[in-house]
Protein backbone atom coordinates (compact mmCIF):
# COMPACT_ATOMS: atom_id res chain seq x y z
CA UNK A 1 0.00 0.00 0.00
CA UNK A 2 1.19 3.32 -0.82
CA UNK A 3 1.59 5.83 2.02
CA UNK A 4 -0.86 8.49 2.11
CA UNK A 5 0.20 10.02 5.49
CA UNK A 6 3.84 11.36 4.91
CA UNK A 7 5.54 10.69 8.42
CA UNK A 8 5.93 8.17 11.52
CA UNK A 9 2.16 8.23 11.89
CA UNK A 10 1.99 5.98 8.39
CA UNK A 11 3.62 2.45 10.44
CA UNK A 12 1.26 3.14 13.42
CA UNK A 13 -1.64 3.49 11.54
CA UNK A 14 -1.05 1.30 7.78
CA UNK A 15 -1.97 -1.98 9.59
CA UNK A 16 -5.54 -0.54 10.25
CA UNK A 17 -5.90 0.88 6.72
CA UNK A 18 -5.63 -2.87 5.93
CA UNK A 19 -8.55 -4.08 7.93
CA UNK A 20 -12.46 -4.93 6.36
CA UNK A 21 -14.01 -2.32 8.23
CA UNK A 22 -11.60 0.36 6.61
CA UNK A 23 -11.42 -1.25 3.15
CA UNK A 24 -15.43 -0.67 3.79
CA UNK A 25 -15.00 2.68 5.32
CA UNK A 26 -13.29 4.04 1.74
CA UNK A 27 -15.73 2.40 -0.36
CA UNK A 28 -18.05 4.40 1.56
CA UNK A 29 -16.21 7.88 1.00
CA UNK A 30 -15.44 7.21 -2.75
CA UNK A 31 -19.52 6.88 -2.76
CA UNK A 32 -20.13 9.75 -0.90
CA UNK A 33 -17.29 12.39 -2.28
CA UNK A 34 -18.35 11.05 -6.08
CA UNK A 35 -21.95 11.96 -5.61
CA UNK A 36 -22.04 15.07 -1.98
CA UNK A 37 -20.55 17.48 -1.16
CA UNK A 38 -18.24 16.42 1.91
CA UNK A 39 -15.98 18.05 4.02
CA UNK A 40 -13.10 18.85 4.67
CA UNK A 41 -11.58 18.17 0.67
CA UNK A 42 -10.44 14.96 0.20
CA UNK A 43 -6.63 16.29 0.66
CA UNK A 44 -7.15 17.54 3.71
CA UNK A 45 -8.69 14.21 5.73
CA UNK A 46 -5.74 13.27 7.67
CA UNK A 47 -4.50 16.78 7.58
CA UNK A 48 -4.05 16.18 11.62
CA UNK A 49 -1.98 13.49 11.70
CA UNK A 50 0.57 15.30 8.85
CA UNK A 51 0.97 18.39 10.73
CA UNK A 52 1.38 16.47 14.16
CA UNK A 53 3.90 13.25 13.56
CA UNK A 54 3.47 10.23 16.11
CA UNK A 55 7.29 11.02 17.74
CA UNK A 56 6.27 14.64 18.16
CA UNK A 57 2.70 14.96 19.14
CA UNK A 58 2.77 16.31 23.14
CA UNK A 59 -0.67 17.19 23.32
CA UNK A 60 -4.25 15.97 21.94
CA UNK A 61 -7.06 17.85 21.81
CA UNK A 62 -10.30 15.61 20.84
CA UNK A 63 -13.33 17.03 18.44
CA UNK A 64 -16.18 15.14 17.05
CA UNK A 65 -16.69 15.38 14.04
CA UNK A 66 -15.85 18.15 11.08
CA UNK A 67 -17.49 21.38 10.91
CA UNK A 68 -20.14 20.95 8.19
CA UNK A 69 -20.39 24.04 6.70
CA UNK A 70 -18.98 25.55 3.39
CA UNK A 71 -15.15 26.16 3.50
CA UNK A 72 -14.83 25.81 6.97
CA UNK A 73 -13.28 22.39 7.51
CA UNK A 74 -9.52 21.50 7.20
CA UNK A 75 -9.07 18.24 9.12
CA UNK A 76 -8.14 19.76 12.41
CA UNK A 77 -10.57 19.56 15.19
CA UNK A 78 -11.87 22.91 16.05
CA UNK A 79 -9.70 24.81 13.21
CA UNK A 80 -11.03 26.44 9.76
CA UNK A 81 -9.40 27.97 6.75
CA UNK A 82 -7.76 31.31 6.70
CA UNK A 83 -10.46 33.51 5.98
CA UNK A 84 -13.78 31.88 7.71
CA UNK A 85 -15.52 33.53 10.54
CA UNK A 86 -14.00 32.35 13.89
CA UNK A 87 -16.80 29.53 14.65
CA UNK A 88 -18.90 29.80 18.21
CA UNK A 89 -16.76 27.03 19.93
CA UNK A 90 -13.09 28.62 18.83
CA UNK A 91 -14.49 31.62 19.91
CA UNK A 92 -14.99 30.67 23.69
CA UNK A 93 -11.76 28.77 23.16
CA UNK A 94 -10.11 31.94 22.82
CA UNK A 95 -12.43 33.49 25.43
CA UNK A 96 -10.90 30.72 28.03
CA UNK A 97 -6.88 31.25 26.66
CA UNK A 98 -7.53 34.77 27.35
CA UNK A 99 -8.50 34.31 30.60
CA UNK A 100 -6.04 31.48 31.25
CA UNK A 101 -3.01 33.23 29.89
CA UNK A 102 -3.63 36.90 29.05
CA UNK A 103 -3.52 36.17 25.38
CA UNK A 104 -5.77 37.92 23.35
CA UNK A 105 -7.91 36.47 20.75
CA UNK A 106 -6.79 36.56 17.19
CA UNK A 107 -9.62 37.22 14.09
CA UNK A 108 -9.18 33.93 12.75
CA UNK A 109 -9.55 30.34 13.68
CA UNK A 110 -6.43 28.52 11.42
CA UNK A 111 -4.73 26.23 14.29
CA UNK A 112 -1.71 25.32 12.38
CA UNK A 113 0.61 26.86 14.26
CA UNK A 114 -0.78 25.01 16.98
CA UNK A 115 -0.33 21.54 14.81
CA UNK A 116 3.34 22.35 14.01
CA UNK A 117 4.32 22.20 18.26
CA UNK A 118 3.24 19.13 18.93
CA UNK A 119 -0.61 19.76 19.32
CA UNK A 120 -2.72 16.67 17.26
CA UNK A 121 -5.87 18.81 16.83
CA UNK A 122 -8.32 15.15 16.27
CA UNK A 123 -11.61 14.71 15.51
CA UNK A 124 -13.07 11.02 16.28
CA UNK A 125 -14.85 11.33 13.27
CA UNK A 126 -13.00 12.83 10.00
CA UNK A 127 -15.57 13.39 7.25
CA UNK A 128 -18.83 15.09 7.24
CA UNK A 129 -21.80 15.74 4.56
CA UNK A 130 -22.49 19.20 4.12
CA UNK A 131 -24.89 20.72 6.04
CA UNK A 132 -25.55 17.35 7.76
CA UNK A 133 -23.70 17.08 11.70
CA UNK A 134 -22.73 13.40 12.17
CA UNK A 135 -23.24 11.73 8.83
CA UNK A 136 -20.40 9.74 9.25
CA UNK A 137 -20.29 8.83 12.34
CA UNK A 138 -20.56 5.34 12.85
CA UNK A 139 -18.98 4.61 9.45
CA UNK A 140 -15.39 3.30 10.73
CA UNK A 141 -13.60 6.73 11.39
CA UNK A 142 -14.07 5.99 15.20
CA UNK A 143 -11.92 2.52 15.20
CA UNK A 144 -9.21 4.31 13.43
CA UNK A 145 -9.25 7.25 15.53
CA UNK A 146 -9.72 5.49 18.73
CA UNK A 147 -6.48 3.16 17.47
CA UNK A 148 -4.55 6.42 17.37
CA UNK A 149 -5.28 7.55 21.16
CA UNK A 150 -4.54 4.09 22.12
CA UNK A 151 -0.83 4.11 20.44
CA UNK A 152 0.02 7.23 21.75
CA UNK A 153 -0.97 6.24 24.90
CA UNK A 154 1.59 3.10 24.90
CA UNK A 155 4.18 5.71 23.75
CA UNK A 156 6.80 5.77 26.24
CA UNK A 157 6.65 9.34 26.12
CA UNK A 158 3.38 10.71 27.61
CA UNK A 159 0.99 12.69 26.18
CA UNK A 160 -0.99 15.64 27.71
CA UNK A 161 -4.55 14.70 26.60
CA UNK A 162 -7.44 17.23 26.45
CA UNK A 163 -10.91 15.89 27.00
CA UNK A 164 -13.82 18.50 26.57
CA UNK A 165 -17.01 17.25 26.61
CA UNK A 166 -18.96 14.14 27.24
CA UNK A 167 -17.80 12.65 24.08
CA UNK A 168 -14.61 13.06 24.39
CA UNK A 169 -14.09 12.22 28.19
CA UNK A 170 -15.54 8.96 27.30
CA UNK A 171 -12.32 8.69 25.28
CA UNK A 172 -10.50 8.19 28.93
CA UNK A 173 -11.18 4.64 28.56
CA UNK A 174 -8.72 4.62 26.20
CA UNK A 175 -6.25 6.02 27.92
CA UNK A 176 -3.62 4.78 30.30
CA UNK A 177 -3.94 7.61 32.91
CA UNK A 178 -0.93 6.40 35.05
CA UNK A 179 1.36 7.17 31.97
CA UNK A 180 -0.57 10.53 30.72
CA UNK A 181 -2.12 13.32 31.81
CA UNK A 182 -5.51 14.20 31.09
CA UNK A 183 -7.09 17.00 31.47
CA UNK A 184 -11.27 17.24 31.34
CA UNK A 185 -14.22 19.86 31.29
CA UNK A 186 -17.10 20.63 29.87
CA UNK A 187 -17.46 21.33 25.78
CA UNK A 188 -16.58 25.07 24.92
CA UNK A 189 -19.62 25.23 22.77
CA UNK A 190 -22.09 28.26 23.81
CA UNK A 191 -24.17 25.22 25.08
CA UNK A 192 -22.24 23.94 27.78
CA UNK A 193 -19.54 26.53 28.18
CA UNK A 194 -20.88 27.78 31.13
CA UNK A 195 -21.16 24.23 32.97
CA UNK A 196 -17.44 24.13 33.74
CA UNK A 197 -15.37 24.94 30.56
CA UNK A 198 -14.62 28.98 31.64
CA UNK A 199 -12.39 29.17 34.30
CA UNK A 200 -10.95 25.20 33.67
CA UNK A 201 -7.27 26.35 32.32
CA UNK A 202 -6.21 24.05 30.12
CA UNK A 203 -3.82 26.10 29.01
CA UNK A 204 -2.29 26.47 31.43
CA UNK A 205 -2.39 23.22 33.03
CA UNK A 206 -0.95 21.61 29.64
CA UNK A 207 1.85 23.73 30.01
CA UNK A 208 2.74 22.76 33.44
CA UNK A 209 2.75 19.07 32.59
CA UNK A 210 4.89 19.34 29.63
CA UNK A 211 7.54 21.05 31.56
CA UNK A 212 7.13 18.98 34.76
CA UNK A 213 7.83 15.83 31.88
CA UNK A 214 10.72 18.11 30.94
CA UNK A 215 9.04 19.32 27.54
CA UNK A 216 8.89 22.26 25.95
CA UNK A 217 5.49 24.69 26.48
CA UNK A 218 3.51 25.60 23.82
CA UNK A 219 3.08 28.16 22.67
CA UNK A 220 -0.67 29.11 22.64
CA UNK A 221 -0.26 32.44 21.03
CA UNK A 222 -1.35 32.10 17.26
CA UNK A 223 0.14 34.69 14.45
CA UNK A 224 -1.55 37.41 13.57
CA UNK A 225 -2.04 37.12 10.15
CA UNK A 226 -2.25 33.81 8.10
CA UNK A 227 -2.85 32.16 4.86
CA UNK A 228 -3.03 28.81 3.83
CA UNK A 229 -1.02 27.06 0.85
CA UNK A 230 -2.17 26.77 -2.13
CA UNK A 231 -2.39 22.72 -1.44
CA UNK A 232 -4.73 23.81 1.23
CA UNK A 233 -7.39 25.90 0.01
Amino acid sequence: MKPFIHNDWWPVLEPEFKKPYYQKLRHFLVEEYNNKTIYPEMHHIFQAFEWTPFSKVKVVILGQDPYHGPHQANGLSFSVMPGVAVPPSLKNIYKELQSDLGIKPVNHGYLKSWAEQGVLLLNSVLTVQDGVAFSHRGKGWERLTDYAIEQLSKRPEPVVFILWGRAARDKIKLINTDANIVIQSAHPSPLSANRGFFGSKPFSKTNEALEAMGEKPINWKLPEHVTATNKES
